[in-house]
């Protein structure tokens, strides 16, 4: 698969990052750690990372703006342009030594994300899409999954915690969904959880109160790969609001409402 200059920009700058991060993770226990809050970490990797991202990203396309976890956003030159990045999704699992993180990298035109790229790095797995191209991992071409029926479906979403407000509101989709699917999981990135919906790992997702970078190159991953995606509130923009909702298309509607309430 031979993509466009800028996603094959995307995909080196991850690989190049990847390849830190895993040094860092096989060290993990060595790290240098500053609290950022309450339940949520960064470590000198993270930030190292980011500074490679930027590096390549802003070096390959200087007039573009940049938005991302550990840094101050830049406005661009080209205002239609903007990098949308999260150097290191699962920072807490990256910590406690259990490989399930990624490097989220999207491309913003126009207010549309157009191209993605999700690297789990530790098993070597690269996720990508760009607008009307498809979905792949790797070599391989990706599609959502094929199911239809609830109870054969698994699901993935956050959990909120450290006291965080909306864990009411979780909690109850949990009780609408869990006595109507195969299962529910919470594996603490959300950018390998929408990969995972793009691959037909997981039939759905949804979280709320997450951030741009942690799911712009999500969408376009399970949008190529023939998913849907929409805001939980079905008008709202996905990048603004930070609330989510994609499944595969035969599941979307009996899953949303259940989400929805």
């Amino acid at each position: 698969m031979i993509g466009s200059a800028n996603l094959n920009i995307m995909i080196k700058a991850a690989r190049k990052a990847g390849k830190s991060l895993v040094k860092d993770f096989r060290e993990v226990e060595n790290l240098q750690v500053s609290v950022k809050g309450a339940g949520d970490f960064v470590s000198k990797a993270d930030i190292a990372a980011e500074k490679i991202l930027k590096e390549e990203l802003l070096g390959a396309r200087p007039t573009y703006g940049w938005m991302a976890e550990e840094s101050d956003e830049i406005p661009g030159q080209d205002p239609t342009r903007r990098w949308i990045v999260d150097p290191l999704d699962g920072t807490t699992n990256f910590l406690h030594g259990l490989p399930h993180w990624a490097i989220s990298i999207a491309l913003e035109h126009k207010g549309k994300i157009v191209a993605g790229v999700i690297f789990d790095a530790a098993k070597d797995e690269m996720y990508f899409a760009e607008k009307g191209t498809g979905a792949w991992m790797n070599e391989t071409r990706i599609r959502v999954s094929g199911r239809h029926r609830m109870i054969e479906s698994v699901f993935a979403t956050g959990l909120p915690f450290a006291g965080r407000s909306d864990l009411p509101e979780t909690l109850k989709d949990l009780a609408r969904l869990l006595p109507a699917c195969a299962g529910v999981r919470r594996w603490g990135s959300a950018a390998l959880d929408m990969a995972y919906v793009a691959t037909g790992r997981y039939e759905g997702f949804w979280e709320r109160r997450l951030h741009a970078w942690d799911l712009a190159a999500g969408i376009i991953l399970v949008q190529e790969a023939g998913g849907l995606v929409e805001g939980i509130n079905a008008d709202d923009n996905i990048i603004e609001t930070g609330e989510v909702i994609c499944a595969n298309e035969p599941i979307f509607e009996t899953f949303s409402k259940v989400v929805r309430g």
